[in-house]
């Protein structure tokens, strides 16, 4: 891979009802040379102790647009689960995660590092590009 002929792509996920990263979040990521082509998808990973994606597959030549999907769901689940193990009666009556995944779609200019965070929380989610 050549940095001048690709972008490159990095994330990692805070937990921001904890103040905490994103640990074993299910990450795959896509790719697309051009606004009408198919994605192509690439491959993933899983955000580690400190919530971020180390080994997130190379970008092919020519590629435009990125997609990251991120699987939070189980994330959550297993959150809520331990939660309930160590205060069941302070059970959240909701049901299911709201946002079951988090898929976020950007641009890329060849030679360029796009480093995309995603700062979570049960209720809501914000991107941006990170340095």
């Amino acid at each position: 891979m050549s940095t001048s002929t690709t972008a490159s792509v990095s994330t990692h996920i805070l937990d921001t009802s904890v103040g905490r990263p994103a640990e074993a979040v299910a990450v795959h990521l896509s790719a697309r040379a051009g606004a009408d082509a198919d994605w192509q998808a690439l491959g993933g990973s899983a955000t580690d102790a400190d919530g971020r994606c180390k080994d997130l597959p190379a970008l092919p030549e020519g590629t435009t647009h990125v997609r990251l999907d991120f699987a939070v769901e189980p994330y959550f689940e297993k959150k809520q689960a331990d939660a309930q193990q160590d205060a069941p009666a302070n059970r959240d009556s909701g049901t299911g995660v709201f946002f079951p995944e988090v898929a976020i779609t950007f641009a890329v200019v060849p030679g360029e590092h796009y480093h995309v965070p995603l700062l979570l929380n049960p209720f809501g989610y914000s991107v941006y590009r990170g340095s």
